[in-house]
């Protein structure tokens, strides 16, 4: 497909680690920040998706069930690759996702894709 889209959003979440050893396995927060890419043809509009209904999708599908959780309520292990890999899920009925990646720090982040 000869174009992306990549939209940019941010959660605040708590999370412990429970297969990890060090200060990880602590409750501790982080401010994430989310790219989600869909890819595909140009639509009769010479769009691959409006950018709003990009917003509203991810906004009910993901931020609004994540934002301001405890992860650890959601997930055995709440790993970034693990949150990354069910946003991925999540979106795939109703997107076509080709990316996701979450930044569990400004300079660390996961990437999934299918």
């Amino acid at each position: 497909m000869p174009f992306s889209v990549t939209k940019e959003f941010t959660f605040a979440a708590a999370h412990a680690l429970t297969k990890y050893h060090g200060k990880c396995e602590n409750m501790h927060g982080h401010n994430y920040r989310l790219a989600v890419t869909v890819t595909g043809p140009l639509t009769s509009d010479d769009l691959v998706i409006d950018f709003i209904e990009l917003k509203t999708i991810v906004q009910e599908k993901v931020i609004n069930l994540l934002d301001h959780t405890n992860l650890n309520d959601r997930f055995p292990n709440p790993t970034c690759e693990l949150v990354a890999q069910w946003i991925f899920q999540q979106l795939k009925p109703v997107l076509p996702v080709s990316t996701v990646m979450v930044w569990e720090t400004d300079t660390t982040a996961v990437t999934y894709q299918e």
